[in-house]
């Protein structure tokens, strides 16, 4: 004997949350985290930030987080070959779609990929539209990961304690560059002339301080900067400020009139 069921509106209504719940559910295993809420670079601040960095076709650029790709594309129009990463598949997708429009997807590429397991050593230009946050969790991995002189350009948020070597204002938009410093905190035997100069220097960041000694007498670092592998020192000798401009490289430093060797 078949049975007839009444259906009222009461069970409907439950029948519909159970499946608005499931469907919510399944919505939640399969969503992509996203570190970073995606709000696109206006095209101006984007200008700017390729023209703080002096993107050329020599540069290889990597920007993370890179949404619908317009910054990855616009470095690619001016020539470079570009690398964008962002974790969520629509807007690789898009990214990648966008390129084509543009005639540059055969300098560019775009993958899903998590930022904090993007390898950024090959990148002689780093752009970020991140959070705050974000900047100060991959602070290490820049410093440690790219090479001195890496030009690094972030839309909005800055690097903590790091200072911008450039900062600018695109219709009330913050843009930040800093390059990459070299690595150059400990002891140096410096040879300028006939001086023998044995150089001791803290780093923070690309800031300079230190000491120095010249003939036997201690002298302080007045003040020493770094902008990538150039370094300038100036030294409070006998007679008055002695100036070291020169270029790092790895173990040594070489100026127009001196040299320097790592001892530590």
């Amino acid at each position: 004997m078949a049975r007839t069921f009444r259906l009222y509106p009461s069970h409907v209504a439950f029948t519909g949350l159970i499946w608005a719940s499931l469907l919510a559910a399944t919505y939640a295993q399969n969503a992509v985290r996203l570190d970073v809420p995606y709000v696109p670079t206006p095209p101006e601040v984007v200008d700017r930030m390729l023209e703080l960095t002096n993107v050329s076709k020599d540069d290889y650029v990597i920007d993370l987080g890179s949404g619908d790709g317009r910054i990855a594309i616009a470095a690619a129009k001016r020539g470079a070959t570009a690398f964008g990463v962002d974790i969520d598949p629509d807007r690789i997708a898009e990214a990648r779609e966008n390129a084509k429009k543009a005639g540059v997807e055969g300098r560019v590429t775009f993958e899903q990929r998590n930022l904090f397991q993007t390898d950024i050593s090959k990148a002689n230009v780093l752009t970020m539209y991140l959070l705050q946050t974000v900047n100060r969790q991959l602070r290490p991995r820049i410093l440690d990961e790219l090479r001195p002189g890496t030009r690094v350009v972030s839309h909005a948020f800055d690097m903590g304690e790091w200072e911008p070597d450039q900062r600018d204002t695109v219709n009330g938009r913050s843009v930040y560059m800093w390059w990459v410093p070299a690595k150059v905190e400990g002891r140096w035997n410096v040879e300028a002339g006939e001086r023998k100069i044995a150089l001791d220097l803290q780093q923070q960041f690309q800031m300079l301080t230190g000491k120095a000694t010249v003939n036997g007498r201690e002298v302080p670092v007045k003040s020493g900067r770094l902008r990538g592998a150039d370094i300038e020192l100036v030294l409070e000798t006998e007679g008055g400020p002695t100036t070291l401009k020169g270029r790092v490289d790895g173990k040594t430093m070489q100026g127009a009139n001196w040299s320097a060797t790592r001892a530590s």
